[in-house]
């Protein structure tokens, strides 16, 4: 992706099932566990790097010992952060003398880390909130195991006033305003109720305190924690959770927005955000590793045995499609699969871009991301090609030579890899006026690929959202190329509307397509349209999320999306460019034949999958005609 976009979150949950010794005697490390869980983090490290923590419980240990630990960091390259303080806690407590080193069970003890229960996050903050405070997993505590919670998650919640209120109203006095936080409390209020059923249950019966601590941590329900909890979450989430006795849960929202997968054998169960990372990390094949169903949550309790329990709904599936088309690592042999046919479709529309002159069309990608969906966009050209080469070659009474048929095979689109992402530049080095230099250095080209004048340049991205590194950086670069033409091809449709699910995308005006929009209505005569869809907004501000409908759709009504394409050539075009420029993007139906079991495009056409989403949208069109940076959500 040209633009960056900061995205989501991950997790990573470890579950040892055997003590700790079994781990030493068979992989000769009782540090199995943080090991795994290092990889794993490592693994999803595209999905956050603002930030990372994780947590450890040991399980059954005397009372008089710190059974819970936590280490969080902020600083740069977060993950090697954490374990390396990690392991400086393991050698000041002696763990270098080689009799203990291997000693499990004087490990679990005396180090903190040594337990069999493990939380990793790994963050990215869609609002700027980098204090080490904003770090996650959170916890809430409790001299009870059992009232002990910790979380962490990849979510965003679009309805946290309303929840907000909901924890006033039950007397309590949250300590910020924000997901995160009401979401501990949400769920630690219910924790708290559970643990307070069973009590008064057990006590009726006649246990002792002590003996009613054990009934508890055996048989508290934590499926009826999580509905309850849960009933009026709004937004997109995966959210994992560790409770102080040793039981653990990861619950996925019923639209299945935010993705959460698992595995577990009998010795180890993970939950991850991403496939490929169980995959590599537990040297696992892909039918082993089960995605989490919409609504569900893996419960794995303190005795090991785990258990799939339906929570929430499940409603429509709107599975986050960015998650296909540029979030997710594209190691996942379904994601490659969907993105290289993401490149493979918008053949027609390539190939009527450069007037089929294919002969005289050099293609290419935007590194990195866009390389899969380059693969098939190769592939769908080339077929085109030979077909129309067979088309003429094949006539009725006419046989082909050996000649035709050998130059049939040997067909090929002529690829170059031009652009070329520099090292970052440190941009911060400049006052405003020299950033703008620096930015147009991002990129750089190989040069003498095209031949000046004559030859057409396609080069595909995954996605257009601001559009401000394609002006500034990228078509200033291959201009210096001279081609005839430069086509840059977005592998995914134009993006009109903001994420709220935990995507850095919530400010319209940041949107190339919006602003493309906006001006093809003043240009047009139809500048009542804006005046009218802001009333309409502005009138509906204070109604309940359930009643707001999503009028900003009336803003792109008048025009087609091949309209608004050429209005952004236009706005990404400055006077130095030599070059004609167009821009080419994928259809909505093309997105969904791609992938079919992933169909949330709320930010292409503004059909969001929960009543927040319309909220979100009215306030984020408010903020634009008013000027205001507000938060959203």
């Amino acid at each position: 992706m040209s633009d960056v976009i900061k995205h989501e979150c991950g997790i990573a949950l470890i579950r040892l099932l055997k003590p700790l010794e079994y781990y030493q005697l068979k992989y000769g490390t009782w540090r199995y566990g943080l090991q795994k869980l290092y990889l794993l983090m490592e693994k999803q490290h595209n999905r956050g790097q603002d930030g990372a923590g994780i947590v450890s419980v040991k399980l059954d240990l005397e009372s008089g010992n710190e059974y819970i630990h936590q280490h969080k960091t902020n600083k740069r390259s977060a993950i090697e952060d954490v374990f390396r303080k990690i392991n400086k806690l393991f050698a000041k407590a002696g763990n270098n003398n080689p009799i203990r080193k291997n000693d499990a069970s004087w490990a679990k003890k005396n180090l903190p880390f040594a337990g069999e229960l493990l939380l990793g996050h790994l963050r990215y903050g869609t609002y700027g909130q980098y204090k080490i405070e904003n770090v996650q997993p959170l916890m809430r505590q409790n001299n009870w195991k059992s009232r002990n919670l910790v979380i962490a998650g990849n979510f965003n919640l679009t309805n946290v006033d309303e929840l907000f209120r909901i924890l006033i109203g039950l007397g309590q006095h949250p300590r910020d305003k924000i997901d995160t936080v009401i979401m501990l409390e949400n769920i630690g209020h219910f924790l708290d109720t559970e643990n307070q059923k069973e009590f008064d249950k057990y006590k009726q019966q006649g246990h002792s305190n002590e003996e009613i601590s054990t009934l508890i941590a055996d048989n508290i329900k934590i499926e009826n924690i999580l509905s309850q909890s849960s009933k009026k979450w709004d937004g997109g989430y995966v959210i994992a959770g560790l409770i102080g006795h040793g039981d653990a849960f990861v619950m996925r929202d019923p639209w299945g927005i935010r993705p959460a997968f698992y595995y577990y054998d009998d010795e180890v169960a993970v939950v991850t955000s991403e496939r490929p990372a169980i995959q590599t990390i537990m040297n696992v094949q892909s039918d082993k590793v089960n995605e989490l169903k919409p609504g569900y949550s893996i419960i794995i309790k303190k005795k090991g045995n785990i258990q799939i329990k339906k929570i929430r709904g499940p409603f429509e599936r709107k599975s986050c499609s960015f998650e296909r088309i540029y979030f997710s690592r594209g190691s996942d042999n379904e994601i490659y699969q969907e993105r290289k046919m993401l490149g493979k479709l918008l053949t027609d529309k390539i190939t009527r871009a450069v007037d089929y002159d294919l002969k005289n069309t050099v293609f290419s990608y935007i590194p990195n991301t866009a390389e899969s969906a380059f693969y098939g966009m190769i592939e769908g050209v080339e077929s085109y090609m030979k077909n129309k080469e067979m088309e003429n070659a094949v006539k009725p009474g006419k046989n082909i030579s050996r000649e035709q048929l050998e130059h049939i095979i040997s067909i090929k689109p002529r690829i170059e890899k031009i652009a070329i992402k520099d090292v970052k530049l440190r941009t911060f080095i400049a006052q405003d006026d020299g950033r703008k230099d620096l930015v147009e250095h991002v990129y750089d080209i190989t040069y003498n690929t095209i031949k000046k004048g004559s030859d057409n340049l396609v080069i595909i991205d995954d996605s257009i959202v601001r559009g401000t590194t394609l002006k500034h950086s990228i078509i200033k670069i291959l201009d210096r190329l001279e081609p005839r033409k430069i086509v840059v091809v977005s592998s995914s449709p134009q993006i009109r509307y903001p994420d709220c699910y935990g995507i850095d995308m919530a400010r319209l005006g940041d949107f190339i397509a919006f602003r493309a929009t906006i001006e093809l209505l003043k240009e047009s005569g139809k500048k009542s349209i804006i005046n009218d869809v802001y009333k309409k907004s502005k009138k509906q501000e204070d109604l309940p999320k359930e009643k707001i409908k999503n009028y900003v759709r009336e803003i792109y009504e008048p025009f087609t999306a091949e309209e608004i394409s050429l209005k952004i050539a236009q706005m990404l075009k400055t006077t130095d460019i030599k070059a004609d420029l167009q821009i080419v993007y994928q259809t909505i139906e093309n997105l969904h034949e791609a992938c079919p079991n992933d169909l949330g495009d709320w930010y292409f056409t503004g059909n969001y999958p929960t009543p927040g989403g319309n909220k979100v949208v009215n306030r984020a069109f408010i903020n634009f005609i008013e000027d205001r940076n507000d938060r959203l959500y």
